[in-house]
């Protein structure tokens, strides 16, 4: 590699030499940010998920201690994330906070959100006093908030000019009042997500 390479682009090319320990180098000689830093932890995470044993280990657990030594508390629980996304558990109760299922039922019942919707994706404890996956159940949140944003904008791009004064026909009146409706429930699971690890409603 060059020097002065880009963060990514070193963790990629030794990805793709099969060189999964200088992938941790890059990443721990290199100044953490919240940008490319964050997305070549992101890529090593990615490699680490496809490993078994040892050679798992051997990735998983020097990434670990670099991420837990952050100074940066909103990239060290970007990361967690990230790399949970990937099938890496970097986090073992020291970044993101613990809840119980029933502090999951209050804060969807505050947030308008429905937990079955979450049960479709993750196993939740029937127990109300048992800790749920914060990290899973954040993670879904902000898939089903992307995804009803998104489903609006589908919406919404069907309605030509909507907002040109111009009457609506009443199929398009139809659409835009449920894209509101899906702006809404993006906005509530972004709310509920984001108390799970920032605090309450």
């Amino acid at each position: 590699m060059k020097t002065g390479a880009r963060v990514t682009d070193e963790v990629n090319f030794f990805r793709r030499q099969g060189q999964p320990r200088n992938t941790v180098r890059v990443v721990r000689i290199r100044e953490p940010e919240r940008l490319r830093w964050r997305t070549a932890v992101a890529s090593v995470t990615q490699m680490a998920g496809q490993l078994r044993g040892r050679d798992r280990t051997v990735v998983e657990e020097p990434l670990r201690e670099i991420v837990l030594d952050l100074g940066d508390r909103i990239l060290r629980r970007e990361t967690v994330l990230d790399a949970r996304r990937n099938g890496v558990d970097l986090d073992r109760g020291e970044v993101l906070p613990t809840h119980s299922m029933w502090d999951l039922r209050r804060t969807a019942f505050l947030a308008g959100v429905e937990v079955d919707s979450l049960a479709r994706y993750l196993k939740l404890p029937a127990d109300y006093e048992k800790s749920i996956d914060t990290a899973g159940v954040v993670l879904i949140g902000r898939a089903l908030s992307n995804a009803h944003r998104s489903r609006a904008q589908k919406l919404l791009v069907r309605v030509p000019e909507h907002d040109s004064g111009r009457v609506l026909m009443r199929h398009e009146q139809y659409m835009i009042e449920r894209a509101t409706h899906e702006i809404d429930l993006g906005r509530r699971w972004a709310a509920l997500s984001k108390a799970l690890v920032d605090g309450s409603l």
